[in-house]
């Protein structure tokens, strides 16, 4: 049954069922990600670190739009840089400095950018990356560890690989994180086939002591390029993503997302003597200089860096991942839930406990967040609009929620607790 707080939602949900495939265009911001009657399905507008659903429903936002949201939705600055171009033109006949401007800028802070090309979303970035190592090495295979997108090259890899052939999901193997014996074996069972090593530097695991550079001393044992996927890292970890924080330099990175605080942009850079391919493969679109995104780029990669933006991740993401572990001890949910990760990206881990499912324990969860106004799924995507009160008021939310898992957990009051049904797994992609 749906919850009357949901009704306009549920009632737009199905009029767009009629004319939009799955009523929404992302997976993760579907009706499959949230507690089926119990959540809500659009938003109408937003502001700083909060969003209305479109039943008038207020939030504290943690999702931030899959994380590209890394100022705030509306930040005046980037939005005056925006509203400027705007005025300018948005699509030209030609290259504009701005492009210029912002490859400046991203090799001036991104350690291994020595050039840059522009892409629209994240898979464009890793595509790109991908489709460079090949021409680069002359090889078709390629290794990958984390979630890199779309396309087929790596989402033929996962159970969504309906409409992939079947020849170009073989070219892709995926590996452990970790694990630098598996990859070596992997890459062995192919000599002198793999194109590069496509990984995300870091998600819910720590890298082991030396292991990221270890990858890329692998990869180019075998004569591949060693590619960071720094799709979600980038401008959040570091200013110049996980590389920075880690120390480790990659041949070729993909950075999108917080780029532009919510504007559409992504980028390839890398090597020079690597990058250079891109003039000769066919990596290219209308929208590749598109001046809003270049425009929103710059505006927010100089705020981020004159406001100490990724400190301010660092902090808030310290202090919620401090208290979320002392509250799920105090009511003896250690093993049901756990904070994992890095703060500026702190994520939560399910777990199954006695009878009852991680997915049971989620759906709960979500289920009760979500009615005391705090929008989350599976982390915690802090922005720098997420100020102490803001912080205050999630941690001030867990000490409700929680004794309503605990009691679900221990009592064998889950069903009767969950108003609908329970979630399923969209799929497995880390």
């Amino acid at each position: 049954m749906t919850n009357k707080r949901y009704a306009k939602s549920q009632a737009l949900f199905e009029r767009a069922q009629k004319v939009v495939p799955l009523a929404s265009q992302t997976f993760s911001k579907s009706h499959l990600t949230y507690p089926q009657g119990q959540a809500p399905l659009f938003m109408d507008r937003a502001k700083g670190c909060r969003t209305w659903d479109v039943d008038g429903n207020e939030y504290i936002d943690f999702v931030n739009g899959l994380m590209p949201v890394i100022l705030g939705y509306g930040d005046p600055d980037v939005d005056a840089a925006v509203t400027k171009q705007i005025s300018r033109g948005v699509t030209f006949s030609l290259a504009t400095e701005l492009e210029v401007e912002l490859a400046e800028l991203l090799t001036e802070i991104i350690p291994c950018a020595e050039m840059v090309r522009y892409g629209k979303n994240g898979s464009d970035a890793t595509s790109g990356a991908v489709r460079l190592a090949r021409a680069y090495t002359g090889r078709d295979r390629v290794a990958a560890c984390g979630y890199h997108g779309w396309q087929d090259w790596y989402i033929g890899t996962t159970p969504r690989n309906k409409g992939v052939p079947k020849a170009v999901r073989e070219l892709t193997s995926r590996f452990p994180y970790n694990d630098l014996d598996a990859l070596d074996k992997t890459l062995s069972a192919h000599p002198g086939e793999f194109a590069c090593v496509i990984m995300e530097p870091m998600n819910s695991v720590e890298p082991g002591d030396g292991y990221l550079q270890g990858v890329k001393d692998i990869a180019h044992k075998h004569g591949a390029l060693f590619v960071l996927d720094e799709i979600i890292t980038g401008f959040r970890f570091a200013l110049g993503g996980a590389q920075e924080l880690f120390g480790v330099m990659p041949d070729l990175a993909c950075f999108g997302k917080g780029m532009g605080n919510g504007y559409a942009i992504s980028a390839v850079v890398g090597r020079a003597d690597v990058m250079r391919q891109m003039e000769e493969i066919f990596f290219s679109f209308t929208a590749g200089g598109e001046t809003v995104g270049l425009a929103a780029a710059l505006a927010t990669i100089e705020k981020i860096r004159s406001h100490k933006v990724v400190d301010h991740l660092w902090r808030v993401g310290g202090n919620v991942c401090t208290a979320l572990q002392s509250k799920l001890a105090d009511h003896g949910l250690t093993e049901a839930m756990a904070p994992v990760g890095k703060p500026p990206w702190l994520l939560l881990n399910y777990k199954d406990i006695g009878d009852n499912s991680s997915w049971q324990v989620k759906t709960l969860f979500m289920q009760e967040m979500l009615e005391r106004g705090i929008l989350i799924q599976g982390a915690h995507n802090f922005s720098y609009a997420h100020k102490d009160e803001d912080i205050a008021a999630l941690t001030a939310t867990y000490d409700e929620v929680l004794p309503v898992i605990a009691d679900a957990v221990h009592n064998g009051t889950m069903m009767h607790r969950l108003k609908g049904p329970v979630m399923q797994p969209l799929f497995q992609v880390r």
